[in-house]
């Protein structure tokens, strides 16, 4: 585990703060600890990917049938 702080400032006032925190495990261990953020992470699954895809063509299609419906 790697632990650490970046602090940038000028004449004793905080311009800006970063907390870094690392932990370096494999799969398997960092789904035992509960943390899986990858699997839904867009950037790296195909499969987020295409659930994100079906989620805005559900939005478009319930936006299309809202503005056929107030034509009439």
């Amino acid at each position: 585990m790697i632990a650490g702080d970046i602090k940038i400032q000028i004449a004793d006032i905080d311009l800006l703060t970063i907390k870094i925190r690392l932990l370096v495990a494999s799969v398997d261990k960092a789904m035992e600890m509960g943390i899986n953020w990858w699997e839904h992470d867009s950037f790296l699954t195909f499969k987020a990917q295409e659930a994100k895809k079906e989620k805005r063509i559900e939005e478009l299609e319930t936006e299309v049938k809202r503005l056929k419906s107030e034509e009439m």
